[in-house]
C-alpha cells in the first residue's frame, strides 16, 4: 500500500503541534534547527512553549534536562550527529543517567543530509544512544508512522531518541497506530525473514513485492530499535532459518547487530547484514549514495535473492569462483 510522499520533518512538525495543542506540558527547544524541522508554525502560535538556543546543543539539552524537572515534557529536535554524536555526554549524563523524561529528534539521520557529507551524517546513531541504558530508540518508517511515533514518544514516561530523514517518503500505513517495541508484520512468507527499520522500509516493501511469487519474504519492519520486538523477530527466524536485516546505519551496532546478539544461541539460524560498510561516506546525492551501499530498491532486491538463495558451499568452504 503506497500513499502520498510526504516530507518527513513536516510531518513531524504538523504531528508535534498537533500533540502540544492537546498537552500543555509539552515545550519545544530548537537548535538553529526550527524552521527545517517543521517546527516554525509552532514557534509563532506558542511562543511561550518554544525556545531556540541556537548552535549550543549541549546547553540545549540541559536545559531540556531541567525543564523535565519541572514536569514539562521537553522535545529537543535537531540534525542527527549534532544532538548525538556532539552532545553526547550532555545526553548520556543529563537525560539518560538522570533518566529525564525528555524527548530527542534528530532529523536527516543516515545520510539523507547527503550533500554536506561525513560531518553531517549520522550513522552510528542507533549504536551510541542505545548504549544508554534506559533510552528508547525509534526509527518511524513512514509519514503515518511518524504521526504514531510523535504520540507514542510523548506518552511513554522517559527519555526517547527518534531518528527521521530528509527526502520525501511514501505513505505505507492505513493509520498512525504505533506501540513501542512492537514490529509490524508486512508480508508473510517461509524462505527469508527480513527485518527492516526507518525510512528505508517502503524500499524493502518495494523490493519485496517485486520478488513475489519468486520468494516467500516473511517481512518485518520495526518502527522501534531499541527495545527490540523479540518475540516477532524470534518466531519469524525460528520458522524461515535465515534472516536479512535491512538498516541505514553502521554494519557495527545497529539493527542488526541487536539482531544478531538475540539469535546468537538460536541453532540453524543464519543472520546477513545490509547495513552501511565502516567507514566515512562521500557527500552526493542521496539517490546515488543509496545505490552505492546497496541501499535502494534494485541493490535491496539482489540482496534478498542473494540471502535466499545462498551459494552453495564445498568441504574446503566457498565453491569455487565465488566470494
Amino acid at each position: 500500500m503506497i500513499g502520498d510522499v510526504l516530507d518527513p520533518r513536516k510531518t513531524f512538525g504538523k504531528a508535534l503541534q498537533q500533540v502540544a495543542e492537546a498537552d500543555s506540558r509539552v515545550v519545544v527547544l530548537s537548535a538553529d534547527s526550527g524552521g527545517s524541522s517543521g517546527l516554525g508554525e509552532f514557534a509563532k502560535t506558542h511562543p511561550d512553549r518554544y525556545v531556540e538556543f541556537g548552535i549550543a546543543e549541549n546547553g540545549a539539552t540541559g536545559a531540556a534536562a531541567g525543564l523535565a524537572t519541572f514536569g514539562h515534557i521537553p522535545v529537543l529536535c535537531a540534525i542527527a550527529p549534532f544532538i548525538t554524536c556532539r552532545n553526547y555526554e550532555a545526553f548520556r549524563n543529563d537525560i539518560g543517567y538522570m533518566r529525564q523524561n525528555v524527548k530527542m529528534v534528530g532529523r536527516n539521520g543516515g545520510f539523507t543530509y547527503a550533500d554536506l557529507g561525513a560531518t553531517h551524517h549520522s550513522l552510528e546513531d542507533y549504536a551510541i544512544i542505545g548504549m544508554i541504558p534506559g533510552v528508547v530508540v525509534l526509527a518511524p518508517q513512514d509519514p503515518t508512522e511518524i504521526r504514531g511515533a510523535v504520540k507514542a514518544m510523548i506518552e511513554h514516561h522517559g527519555p526517547v531518541y527518534m531518528r527521521i530523514g530528509n527526502d520525501p517518503l511514501p505513505e505505507i500505513f492505513p493509520d498512525d497506530s504505533f506501540e513501542i517495541g512492537r514490529a509490524k508484520h508486512l508480508r508473510e512468507g517461509s524462505d527469508l525473514t527480513v527485518v527492516s527499520t526507518g525510512y528505508v522500509t517502503p524500499r524493502v516493501l518495494e523490493a519485496v513485492d517485486r520478488l513475489a511469487g519468486e520468494i516467500e519474504v516473511d517481512l518485518l519492519g520495526l518502527g522501534t530499535v531499541i527495545p527490540l520486538d523479540e518475540q516477532a523477530i524470534l518466531a519469524s527466524a525460528m520458522r524461515t532459518q535465515r534472516v536479512l536485516t535491512i538498516e541505514e546505519h553502521y554494519l557495527r551496532g545497529g539493527l542488526g547487530s541487536g539482531v544478531c546478539e538475540l539469535l546468537a544461541g538460536v541453532p540453524d539460524v543464519t543472520v546477513e547484514r545490509l547495513a552501511v560498510p565502516h567507514d566515512f561516506v562521500p557527500s552526493g546525492r542521496y539517490g546515488e549514495l543509496s545505490a552505492r551501499y546497496d541501499l535502494d530498491v534494485d541493490g535491496i532486491e539482489r540482496r534478498i535473492r542473494a540471502a535466499a538463495y545462498p551459494r552453495p558451499r564445498t568441504a574446503q568452504g566457498v565453491a569455487p569462483g565465488s566470494s
